[in-house]
């Protein structure tokens, strides 16, 4: 999904996850399509890259409740101890991502959840210091400008996409853009 956005788009790529097995999947996505990215197994609290980065885009572990719509036995399977153990995981993942980038780097922290902890909350209180909130403007995403809030961060939510183009509707998502000094 994203990596292959982001390759489509011309961007120099460096795809970075613990999973073997997602980026299995990438791996043969990027084949079929002819587009390529730097592919990197490894655990990026521990992960040390030759050179650091312009911008990040970190797709956090989450509570995967916005893909409610697909999968509605996520509502079941989650506990408050879950999301405080996956709140602490995203702030570390957050903290780590920011030492990763070059001074004045973006980061991008996105996820499925729906909960305002997982996002709106780590928005507001971002875990590290110089780390400032650069707000998304409406007109940056035409077609999504109802999924900006007033913080300048993105909500959307499975029920946001209607009329003609709602079949099969879309997943609950949050993302929010950092710059990093």
């Amino acid at each position: 999904g994203k990596t292959m956005q982001l390759a489509s788009l011309g961007a120099n790529v460096t795809a970075v996850d613990i999973s073997r097995q997602r980026l299995g999947r990438l791996t043969e996505n990027l084949k079929r399509t002819g587009l390529s990215a730097e592919i990197v197994q490894a655990d990026i609290l521990e992960w040390e890259p030759d050179e650091r980065f312009d911008a990040i885009l970190l797709d956090a572990p989450c509570t995967a409740t916005g893909t409610v719509r697909r999968h509605p036995d996520v509502l079941w399977n989650k506990t408050p101890e879950n999301l405080d153990e996956l709140v602490a995981l995203q702030r570390a993942l957050i903290h780590r991502a920011a030492r990763l980038l070059k001074p004045g780097g973006t980061l991008i922290y996105a996820n499925c959840s729906l909960f305002r902890e997982e996002g709106e909350d780590i928005a507001a209180n971002p875990p590290v210091e110089g780390m400032v909130l650069d707000p998304i403007l409406p007109a940056e995403l035409p077609g999504l400008e109802f999924c900006i809030n007033r913080q300048g961060t993105m909500r959307c939510l499975p029920h946001f996409l209607g009329g003609q183009h709602a079949e099969g509707g879309m997943d609950g998502f949050f993302a929010a853009r950092f710059i990093v000094g």
